[in-house]
Order: C-alpha cells, then structure tokens, then sequence
C-alpha cells in the first residue's frame, strides 16, 4: 500500500502527490521542512516545530498557517496508520517565474510526507555512533545557516563524507573554527559532569530536540553550558551526544577512529535518554 501525503488541501496516495515544476523549492530551494516524530499516532512536539517553521518563514517571506499545517499533520498520520512515523513538513514560497522573483509567487506550496519509522536498533545505542569533522566549514553569518531550509546540501555532502569514511555522522565547524553542529544533529558534550552545546551565534540550527534536553537536564540537576569550543575538546570529554526528532538522543563514542572518554556511552548520556523516552510517553499517551 502506497503512503498517503497532504498537498495543498488534499490527502494523496504518494504517486499522485506533484509538484509543478515552476515551484521555487525546487527551482531555487527556497523553502522549509521540518521533520518530526509520531509515536503511536502522535506527534511529538508538533508545536515546537510549527513555531520554528513560523519563526523562520517570517524571515523568507513565506506564510505559514501553522493551524493548518498542524491539522494536516493530524490527518495524515491517522491516514498512514503507522506504529511510528517520520513525517515532514515542506512549505515552499510557491510557483513563479522561471527567472528569480520572489514577487510572482502568490501561494505557497505546502507538503506533509510520511513513511513507517524503524528507529536504530538498541545496540547502535550502546555502542554509540561514529562521527569524523566534515571538511566543510558552516558560515556563522549567513542567515540561511540559522533556518531549516531545504537547501540541504552540504547536510547531504557531509553525510556522504561520513558514509564514504564508515563513520555514523559528520560534524561541522564555523568559519572560525568552532563546532556548530552535526549534518543532521545537534551536539553535546560533557566534561566532569557538566554539559557544553555549542552557542546560536556560532551557526547552529536551533533544534527542538536540543530543548528538550535542556528541559531534562535541569529536571536532574545537569549544568548546560552554551559555549564556543574547538574540535580538540571532543575527545577530551567524559561523553559526546548528538540529538535530532528522530535518533533522539545517541551516543557518539568514537571520533576520527580515536575513542571518546572510555569508548562507551556515559552515565549523563544514558540518564538523558532514560529521561527523554519517558518524556515521550508521557507527551504522546491520549
């Protein structure tokens, strides 16, 4: 059975979902997603999401009905049944000219997708990822560096680096040689017994999941430290995470083939992601 998608309106079997041609996310990638997680028919967090989406489309120009969208998403996971689902929201500013103008596109284009989700298996969580740094560097002062554009090409180019070196994931530094971020992660470090994240200012998308463990840590007692940190650090710490919507939170255990702290997962890591799945359940049981 083919997946069912929203676009603009109205549920489709995945075949009949079409975009013209003309659209300018796929012209010129001039639009958002966001990708979020269902649990048993609920998404979690839709509404942290929905207000990134909306933060960001007010900066390109892009409306966002985020009732709308938020309904639609209601819609579509009921209409996939899934026992997990991985959904993604794209909005783009819509079908225009073939020559660049913001100004011929009158409607955006809004289109939720979903497929069944099978998360890493548990044993990808005890072991932990391996990550190496990406030979492209994140500009901290474009403003496209701070949105979740779908433009995601160097995501996708650090992603293939990775996969090409048979590590996990690829970590960005800045234009001034700071970490930021991983290509589809965000990242956390601990050292004697305190957290570190990488500041906004140095180029990171804000994630939703990277909240969340703000909100967990300080429920037990964890400092948080956004700060500005070189490469080096990684393996000096005690423990290395990265986070998404969908991963959660998982372990980053080896580094350039070199281990991190004792090569395990660490005693915050595995405490934070305790915490995050009864987190989980208690958001998405109705």
């Amino acid at each position: 059975m083919s997946e069912i998608y929203y676009l603009n309106g109205k549920l489709l079997p995945r075949e009949k979902a079409k975009i013209s041609v003309l659209d300018y996310g796929f012209l010129f990638g001039y639009g958002l997603y966001e990708t979020v997680r269902a649990y048993e028919g609920t998404a979690f967090r839709l509404d942290s999401h929905l207000a990134r989406l909306k933060f960001s489309g007010d900066r390109l120009g892009i409306l966002i009905h985020t009732a709308l969208i938020r309904e639609a998403v209601k819609d579509v996971i009921k209409a996939n049944n899934f026992h997990q689902t991985r959904l993604r929201i794209c909005v783009s500013i819509g079908e225009g000219t073939i020559s660049p103008d913001l100004a011929s596109c009158i409607q955006p284009t809004i289109a939720i997708l979903a497929a069944d989700y099978i998360p890493p298996g548990p044993e990808k969580y005890r072991q932990g990822y391996k990550v190496l740094l990406s030979a492209i560097r994140r500009n901290s002062h474009s403003p496209v560096t701070y949105l979740k554009s779908t433009n995601t090409m160097e995501n996708m180019l650090a992603r293939q680096e990775a996969k090409e070196a048979g590590a996990n994931e690829a970590f960005f530094l800045n234009d001034r040689g700071y970490l930021t971020e991983a290509a589809g992660s965000n990242l956390f470090l601990a050292k004697d017994g305190v957290l570190k994240t990488p500041r906004y200012e140095a180029g990171i998308l804000p994630g939703v999941t990277r909240v969340v463990v703000f909100e967990l840590a300080a429920q037990l007692g964890i400092k948080v430290k956004e700060v500005n940190f070189r490469a080096t650090e990684l393996l000096q710490a005690d423990e290395v995470f990265i986070t998404n919507s969908l991963i959660e939170i998982v372990p980053v255990t080896v580094l350039y083939g070199k281990p991190i702290g004792n090569g395990k997962p660490g005693t915050i890591t595995r405490k934070l992601m305790k915490a995050y799945k009864e987190m989980v359940q208690k958001e998405t049981v109705e």
